[in-house]
């Protein structure tokens, strides 16, 4: 019972993350670079081949490269490291 509450809080956080990629991704104020950085975690989060921790600690590891990028901007930023915290709750789960 407790195992499968686990499991449905972690597809619905990551199901939220991949909203919140999206949203960054599409947003034509963001450079090309980070939209496609994202679209890129997208695809990570959504490939059931790998193991949940290893996508989830792929998509931390871009991310923290597009939260570093000097042309991001701020705003954008802070989504990022949102999404960033969400991922790395899901993780110790």
């Amino acid at each position: 019972m407790y195992r499968q509450k686990t499991v449905i809080f972690m597809e619905e956080n990551l199901e939220h993350v991949v909203d919140m990629l999206k949203q960054v991704s599409e947003d034509n104020s963001v450079p090309r670079n980070i939209q496609k950085e994202c679209k890129k975690c997208i695809e990570v989060i959504r490939n059931d081949e790998e193991e949940l921790s290893v996508r989830i600690n792929s998509c931390t590891s871009c991310l923290d490269e597009v939260a570093n990028d000097a042309n991001i901007p701020m705003y954008t930023r802070t989504q990022i490291w949102n999404i960033v915290s969400i991922l790395e709750s899901v993780d110790r789960q």
